[in-house]
């Protein structure tokens, strides 16, 4: 592609996408659904001019976006926190994808006279987006609540059972009667080689190589090494005959652990959210609007078929594995629709001669169209589920282990140098609960040894305090001596959630006007502080009384230090 015909089709993408976005966000849809509009109208199926006709090469680059997310939800999910949703995982997840499956495999069977391609179609279709439902969920905030945390644990058994089913593709097909291309022992090695593999860079060798290069201050670096891992990781698990995502999710959980977590995200959250926002308009660009036009009828039949069959099942045995009816009902309409994998899963399977062309044609088109509908089917969920709650449930619990200290009303303070660490002492005897930040890896080990929640991260980075969901403190304590960085802090703070109060250190008075015309609520400057401390304690020695010397400093902070300043 030459390079003005892909200007013009970056700037025919970006206009569609932005203002759909912007349309459905203010109509109360949600972005996705935007996005999924925008690449039907700039996809090849459209009537009006389109950006390429190659989309199975844009969804697959697009599809690093989903390898992102699912290292950002693995920085999330910590090694414990899996472990208590195996029942979920290896229960639900399992129950759920062979009762989908074999409904939909019997509905199929009324259609598709061989029973491979009816099994192959009904355990696609049994899968959900991983994409699409784990987006939606960070955007509402639902990644810990109960109903996400199911979701959750559903789409990773699928993304799991994505490898046994591409296993069994060739099995189903005249083509694959043959022997595998490589030997069951050959297959396991590999698998546990990079299985090793990940879990040493995940364990060791990243975590060592952030250290150094933080301690160098060398910030580029840092985001480099970052990706490299995210990438490795999902190379090494596609090599082994796993998803890519999967590896990106290990790699993820891995580094949960680390003191540079949050940091991590902050680094990662903006290039996940481009990639995410392409996949979708690539979704959006396979969805194929003469093959809906040539049998319209059939394909609303298939869709709302599919659609039934996977709410009904996973309402059901959601119910079955304890959870609350509230918390069922969200659950199954956040997977009803047809996932991402179902494109790979079918043109593998066309390619094997399991499933012919018009099937194949009908398949996606069902998929697309299934996501496309998400968004609203969500929106119902809720409705129902909100009504299913105030009948019979209480309203669902948060989980906030991924630093053992719940966001909302923590204090969140900026730096665990001198000052720092002797804030949290005083919060930690009075059994306030916060989390610090520092760009100083010495500080942060201390903090680690003093075993308080202290994290690597730079408090003026935007992504970082949304990451930390600082809109969620009662107090931001900033005790940072870099004046850029407290500023560009306490701006960010100020813009993004007025309502969390901010004190800050200042050096002098000068630089506490600044950080009070940014925004802080209160600003302390240090040198007149400590000479007004040392000044109160000679008043007192000499006789003044205690009360005297407080209403004197009350006098002196109330009038901006101008009693005592030049």
């Amino acid at each position: 592609m030459e390079l003005q015909s892909f200007i013009v089709s970056a700037i025919v993408l970006l206009t569609a996408a932005a203002l759909s976005v912007a349309l459905f966000k203010h109509l109360g849809l949600g972005s996705i659904l935007g996005l999924l509009v925008a690449g039907i109208v700039v996809g090849p199926h459209s009537p009006g001019p389109y950006v390429t006709a190659h989309v199975d090469d844009v969804r697959s680059f697009t599809e690093l976006g989903v390898v992102l997310l699912l290292f950002m939800i693995g920085l999330e999910m910590q090694p414990k926190r899996l472990w208590a949703l195996r029942r979920e995982v290896f229960g639900l997840g399992t129950v759920q994808i062979l009762l989908c499956g074999f409904g939909i495999a019997a509905y199929i069977s009324f259609y598709e006279a061989s029973w491979q391609a009816t099994l192959i179609i009904g355990l696609t279709m049994a899968l959900s987006s991983t994409a699409l439902v784990m987006q939606l969920l960070h955007e509402r905030g639902d990644l810990a609540t109960r109903h996400g945390t199911s979701a959750f644990a559903i789409l990773l058994m699928q993304d799991l059972a994505v490898v046994p089913m591409l296993a069994i593709v060739p099995l189903l097909s005249d083509l694959g009667s043959g022997s595998p291309e490589l030997p069951f022992s050959q297959q396991a090695l590999t698998l546990v080689g990079m299985l090793a593999l990940v879990i040493v860079c995940g364990r060791y060798l990243v975590p060592f190589a952030l250290e150094r290069l933080l301690r160098q201050n060398n910030r580029e670096a840092f985001a480099l090494v970052v990706m490299l891992a995210v990438f490795l990781a999902a190379w090494a698990m596609h090599e082994a005959g796993l998803s890519m995502a999967l590896g990106a999710f290990m790699m993820g959980m891995l580094l949960s652990t680390s003191r540079f977590s949050f940091q991590i995200q902050a680094h990662i959250e903006p290039f996940k959210g481009l990639l995410m926002s392409l996949f979708f308009v690539a979704v959006g660009m396979s969805i194929d609007l003469p093959a809906i036009a040539a049998q319209p009828l059939l394909l609303a039949q298939h869709v709302l078929v599919i659609l039934a069959i996977k709410l009904v099942v996973l309402f059901l045995i959601a119910l079955l594995f304890g959870l609350p009816r509230g918390v069922a009902t969200r659950v199954a309409f956040l997977l009803a629709q047809n996932g991402e994998f179902g494109f790979v899963l079918f043109g593998f399977a066309k390619a094997m001669g399991v499933i012919g062309e018009s099937t194949f044609v009908i398949a996606v088109s069902v998929i697309s169209v299934s996501m496309l509908l998400t968004p609203i089917l969500v929106g119902i969920g809720d409705k129902l589920a909100r009504r299913a709650e105030r009948r019979r449930d209480a309203p669902e619990s948060f989980d906030y282990e991924a630093t053992g200290i719940q966001p909302q009303g923590r204090v969140v303070v900026a730096g665990y140098g001198r000052v720092g660490h002797t804030i949290a002492t005083l919060l930690e005897v009075n059994q306030i609960p916060f989390i610090a930040f520092d760009t100083n890896p010495t500080n942060v080990e201390r903090g680690v040894r003093d075993g308080r929640a202290v994290y690597y991260g730079d408090i003026g980075d935007m992504e970082l305090l949304t990451a930390a969901q600082v809109g969620n403190a009662s107090l931001v304590i900033l005790t940072i001596d870099h004046g850029p960085t407290a500023l560009r802090a306490v701006s960010h703070i100020r813009n993004a959630y007025p309502q969390v109060p901010v004190i800050a250190r200042a050096r002098d008075l000068e630089a506490c006007g600044s950080l009070i015309r940014a925004g802080a609520t209160r600003a302390y400057p240090e040198a007149i502080e400590s000479s007004l401390r040392l000044g109160a304690e000679a008043l007192q020695m000499l006789g003044i009384s205690t009360e005297e010397v407080d209403s004197l400093l009350s006098g002196v902070r109330s009038e901006n230090y101008a009693q005592v300043v030049e």
